[in-house]
């Protein structure tokens, strides 16, 4: 089964009538959190400001996207789970680090969120600065969250050993009221040509090629930036790190392919939307600007599956893991089906 087949058929919304549990996932973005999680049989609740993130979630997914903006006073619907990305405003402003409460952030959110649920399970990512420069503020979250009683685990993971064909590096937190384990990483990596195919090298009216002028930008980026390789994408290893900058806007570090014939143009968003593991179903609301953005921004579905794993595993036998749950068995279903 190759790549995109593989992730649509495993990517793909259903409701575990068994296991019946609600996620509410905040600053939902797009839904790839959501949709991780949706395929494992979760129904979700998102809620996200942004008005064709929140088009792309209800056009896509089984559960609703609620297009608001969520504050410390929020009421929400009652939810096993609690995960999403809350965003984080800059640590140091003017020289002052106001932690949770600085207004502008997201964790208050939340952390309220918790408060007022009580979930049995809750994920948050964010970005890998986190863990570093700003342990600080990680810390000051991780002892509010437990002081409400929860077990914790957290690491930084890259998504890329999760069969995202892509290195994408976030701090993942779990935590649940009986403890709790992240999921491992997997062998296997998935490689760019693996996820784009066929893909690759097509090219129409409508492709976006690098000019004279900004082949020479991109070749000044690079030496500034003492780059050793070009930073085009390369067929035979993962992705770099697909941002909102370098898929949105026209930078030095902008997402290329280079063709044959030597000239090179920037990806399409359904190429960016593959390297970011979501299947060729789900379609981007808004235009180009806006689903670049929107992919850039996502958690990478194939990973936010994996985690979910995790999580039901834990929650219908925690003390018993059985290989049900995995990501082979869950393929060899699906050839079975298509034999039968």
């Amino acid at each position: 089964m190759n790549y995109p087949n593989e992730v649509s058929k495993i990517l793909k919304p259903w409701v575990d009538k068994e296991l019946n549990k609600t996620v509410l996932d905040l600053f939902a973005g797009c839904g790839g959190l959501s949709l991780g999680f949706e395929a494992c049989g979760f129904k979700t609740i998102g809620y996200e400001m942004n008005s064709h993130a929140a088009d792309t979630y209800n056009n896509n997914l089984l559960g609703q996207c609620l297009n608001e903006k969520l504050t410390t006073e929020t009421n929400y619907p009652k939810a096993d789970i609690v995960i999403g990305g809350p965003p984080c405003q800059p640590f140091s402003v003017g020289g002052k680090q106001l932690g949770l409460q600085d207004s502008r952030d997201g964790f208050p959110i939340f952390i309220e969120a918790v408060k007022q649920l009580e979930p049995e399970v809750f994920l948050f990512e964010n970005v890998r600065g986190m863990l570093y420069k700003n342990k600080w503020y990680l810390n000051e979250v991780l002892n509010e969250l437990e002081h409400l009683g929860y077990h914790l685990d957290y690491a930084l993971l890259n998504a890329v050993n999760y069969k995202v064909p892509q290195n994408r590096e976030r701090v993942i937190v779990l935590g649940s009221k009986n403890k709790i384990k992240l999921p491992e990483p997997q062998l296997e990596r998935i490689k760019v040509g693996e996820a784009l195919g066929d893909l690759a090298f097509q090219y129409d009216e409508k492709s976006k090629f690098f000019t004279e002028s900004m082949d020479q930008y991109v070749a000044n980026y690079e030496k500034a930036s003492k780059c050793v390789n070009p930073r085009d994408l390369y067929l035979d290893r993962p992705a770099r790190t697909l941002t909102c900058r370098n898929l949105a806007g026209a930078t030095g570090d902008m997402h290329r392919i280079r063709l044959p014939d030597g000239r090179r143009r920037r990806i399409t968003v359904r190429e960016a939307a593959r390297l970011q593991s979501f299947p060729d179903w789900f379609n981007f609301s808004g235009n180009e600007t806006s689903q670049f953005t929107q992919i850039g921004n996502a958690v990478a579905p194939y990973f936010a599956y994996h985690l979910a794993l995790q999580i039901k595993q834990h929650i219908l036998d925690p003390n018993n893991p059985s290989d049900y749950t995995t990501v082979a068995h869950q393929l060899k279903l699906f050839e079975n089906e298509a034999i039968s």
